[in-house]
């Protein structure tokens, strides 16, 4: 379990935790050291209990609102035996607006000549080779690729992509990213390019990542399973050992994005890759906050609610973009 999947079953914790007759002094004093502990706790509980107040509002619908007294004690049924083990699911059920529903993919056969493909802002689509190999596209990507006798091949020429590539010793996979090529033969990672830099995440298994110039490999690095290789032009940095962030980094194939202690400038960047209306923070004061947690990519309005209620932010919306300030 990541740290933010640990927080929002934290928070859902403390959210059922706090309906109950028999919350004391103790309790508070413990969670409100819990919410101090990072800015990912507090934000996990404000988005929870969000979706928590919304789940009372459908609830109301159809039925006339309690007296002032009555609403103070009323709970619905549902919230009054809650086991503690399914809290996170329930609350995540409840709160729709924050629920991912990933959509089903069915992948595309590749053909044995090659072919191209393209994801538009916020979908995602999965190419499946016919040796098992797949390839799932994250937002705005392309790639080309072309199977060959001694060879798999795929050029990244834009975007982000995670390869789980099945082992053949005589029919290396290599990946085209910018100056950048890596090889494996059989292994779980994704390759992302933003202009000149290329970030390699290796969930299982080994790569090479080769530095091309003229056509010739000049430098090397070799990375495994819990590493990550950041690319730029003749720099290679390999941070090892880096499980939760190649986890983190991965968050986009489960509809999320995961953030830890990130500036909000970076985040909105972020977040703006996978939708049309963008987030657009005004001043570099609000830009340098630093936040953490775990949000759906396809629901900046939700990131926003929590920004505004958790942080005080001020939120202006247009029809194409959501500005921030302090």
């Amino acid at each position: 379990m990541s740290r933010a999947e640990h927080a929002a079953d934290r928070a859902a914790r403390w959210v059922l935790a706090q309906e109950e007759e028999s919350w004391s002094a103790a309790d508070q004093a413990e969670f409100d050291a819990w919410l101090s502990e990072s800015d990912g706790n507090r934000t996990a509980y404000l988005r929870l209990r969000h979706s928590w107040r919304e789940a009372d509002r459908i609830s109301a619908l159809g039925r006339s609102l309690p007296e002032p007294a009555e609403r103070v004690a009323y709970r619905p049924p549902w919230r009054r035996y809650v086991p503690f083990g399914i809290a996170a699911s329930i609350v995540l059920a409840l709160g729709g607006t924050y629920l991912y529903r990933p959509e089903a993919l069915q992948p595309e056969t590749e053909q044995v000549l090659g072919a191209s493909y393209a994801t538009p802002v916020g979908s995602r689509k999965i190419i499946a080779f016919t040796d098992g190999s797949k390839v799932e596209l994250n937002t705005a990507s392309k790639v080309r690729t072309a199977v060959r006798p001694k060879s798999r091949e795929v050029w990244l020429d834009q975007g982000e992509a995670f390869f789980e590539v099945a082992r053949k010793e005589d029919q290396p996979f290599i990946v085209y990213a910018g100056n950048r090529q890596i090889t494996v033969l059989g292994t779980k990672f994704s390759v992302r390019r933003d202009g000149e830099k290329v970030t390699v995440s290796v969930l299982e298994g080994r790569v090479r990542v080769d530095e091309i110039e003229q056509g010739q490999a000049v430098r090397f690095a070799v990375i495994v399973g819990g590493d990550i290789a950041i690319a730029r032009g003749s720099a290679t940095l390999v941070a090892s050992h880096s499980e939760q962030k190649v986890e983190d980094a991965l968050a986009w194939r489960r509809g999320m994005l995961s953030f830890d202690r990130s500036n909000l400038g970076e985040i909105a960047t972020e977040f703006n890759r996978y939708n049309a209306k963008k987030l657009v923070v005004v001043d570099p004061e609000t830009a340098a906050l630093r936040i953490g947690g775990m949000f759906p990519s396809n629901d900046p309005d939700a990131f926003v609610r929590v920004l505004s209620e958790a942080y005080g932010l001020k939120v202006e919306e247009t029809p194409t973009e959501v500005r921030i300030t302090n």
